[in-house]
């Protein structure tokens, strides 16, 4: 096979050998060489299905219709903001697959060889909060697995933490097997995932069987009308409501639309990540959504109320075997969601800080004690923090990352890299002692007009403080992010009189 028309670089496989001695350099972030591309379109369709079918996607609707959308309207909004993060996603996969490089590497071309941990370090905190709620989440399912089989009952919690002292044992139990999975390495994460894609989605399946034939129909949910519609509670309401909303579901996954080169570089071509992402992305979240709006309603008809939490409905049924065996597949499921999407790239990112001392493994520690301390229940305690706060607010930081990546890679490079170049302190990616001011200023001006509206969100300014229409721009956080950056950016690189200095 030609490689250039792959779209890969001739010298990705040999340039280990000028740079291995650099202290920007270690093997975890080195490029990767032609005879371990491997991944073809099923494996990124895979590798979606993997971790798209996940707890917090089929509780993802939920969030939505609570603030007042009918079923079809979340579902759809969910599809829309996938099919939308899925050209960044796409576009920064590109140099990973022609180059065979991380992202953290990737970063340096744009921000410097020491400016690239800014985005590297941003992305690697959004990883940790999310490692850190996949991990409650796990630990809630083996907490509950423990309540229903050793009959126990539960104490309310009583101490500063917010949660029981079981609660809290289940989630270390939980975060120790993600540890121990983080020292075996990048392999036992491939092995993993091949056998949680086909799990989750069988078990979603059966789920979506059983409350369609045991409810008769899929329930109320499904035909109530939207709060939005003439005549309801919220009526008129939509739009305000819905572009908010679209920026938090695109934020969902707007950091794997930044670190995708950590697992496209492992890609046999460029065709082999657009298809594979194209077709396992937006379809996984759209269908695993439904069948979480679907299987909620009918639990109002079998059980009286409405559960959105899968782990809860799965605690209804009355043969332990199958609780057991429903309980422990949710649990290998949310562990591969958990180390693919939350350990790969922040232990990269951690590398990244200092090459020469902190290996893959030990970056995924770091993210698993960071994970700890952020106390996720705290974050998907409240749906409408969840959104509002949790993921729109780090989508104002990521847009900004994105926009200048693509308009220095596509635009400025046209997608050129000297790869050697990328791990030199003295080549042509050093900028200013190491940083791209360019990229650092773009980097603020993005997120700036985010600022004032997070603050009335987190109620630090009063609503009243500050023009309405200035914290409005918070509810479009990403794409204001992102547009901003990338103009600031082009710009910048114009006016500098050296722009690739």
């Amino acid at each position: 096979m030609n490689p250039n028309a792959s779209g890969l670089a001739e010298n990705a496989p040999d340039v280990e050998a000028g740079i291995a001695q650099s202290r920007l350099f270690n093997a975890d972030l080195a490029p990767v060489p032609m005879s371990r591309r491997k991944w073809g379109a099923l494996s990124f369709a895979a590798l979606w299905i993997s971790m798209s079918a996940c707890i917090p996607t089929y509780m993802l609707a939920s969030s939505l219709i609570s603030g007042g959308m009918n079923w079809w309207q979340a579902v759809l909004t969910i599809f829309l903001a996938n099919v939308i993060v899925l050209i960044p996603m796409i576009l920064n996969a590109h140099a990973g697959t022609k180059y065979g490089i991380p992202f953290p590497v990737y970063c340096r071309a744009a921000f410097g060889t020491l400016g690239a941990n800014v985005p590297a370090v941003l992305r690697a905190f959004v990883a940790c909060g999310w490692f850190g709620i996949q991990t409650w989440i796990g630990g809630a399912a083996i907490y509950k697995i423990c309540v229903v089989i050793f009959h126990l009952h539960p104490e309310p919690a009583t101490n500063w933490l917010g949660i029981t002292g079981g609660q809290f044992l289940c989630f270390l139990f939980f975060w120790g097997i993600n540890m121990w999975l983080i020292y075996h390495g990048i392999e036992t994460i491939r092995w993993l995932l091949n056998i949680k894609a086909p799990l989750l989605i069988a078990l979603g399946l059966l789920l979506l069987w059983w409350a369609y034939r045991t409810a008769g129909g899929f329930g109320p949910i499904l035909s109530q009308p939207s709060q939005f519609d003439a005549g309801q509670p919220q009526a008129g309401k939509f739009w305000s409501y819905f572009f908010p909303a679209l920026t938090g579901m695109v934020g969902f996954w707007a950091t794997l639309s930044l670190n995708i080169p950590d697992f496209s570089r492992y890609a046999k071509t460029q065709r082999d990540q657009v298809i594979g992402q194209a077709l396992g992305l937006p379809t996984t979240m759209a269908l695993f959504a439904f069948i979480g709006v679907a299987v909620t309603s009918a639990t109002t008809i079998i059980f009286g109320q409405t559960i959105w939490d899968p782990v809860e409905v799965l605690t209804k049924f009355q043969n332990p075997a199958v609780l057991v065996l429903a309980m422990l597949a949710l649990c290998i499921a949310t562990l591969a969601t958990n180390i693919a999407a939350n350990v790969v790239s922040p232990a990269n990112d951690f590398s990244h800080l200092a090459p020469g001392k902190i290996s893959f493994r030990l970056g995924g520690f770091i993210t698993g004690i960071i994970g700890v301390l952020m106390m996720p229940w705290k974050l998907v305690a409240d749906p409408s923090g969840y959104i509002f706060t949790w993921l729109i607010a780090y989508s104002a930081l990521l847009g900004p990352i994105g926009g200048i990546l693509i308009a220095d890679y596509f635009v400025c490079r046209k997608c050129k890299l000297d790869v050697p170049a990328l791990y030199k302190t003295d080549g042509e990616f050093r900028f200013t002692n190491g940083f791209s001011l360019v990229s650092l200023l773009a980097l603020v001006l993005g997120a700036l007009p985010s600022l004032p509206g997070f603050l009335v969100n987190i109620k630090a300014l009063s609503a009243e403080s500050i023009p309405a229409a200035l914290a409005h721009l918070y509810d479009y956080a990403w794409f204001i992010g992102f547009a901003v950056a990338f103009v600031v950016y082009l710009i910048g690189r114009k006016l500098a009189s050296t722009p690739q200095k």
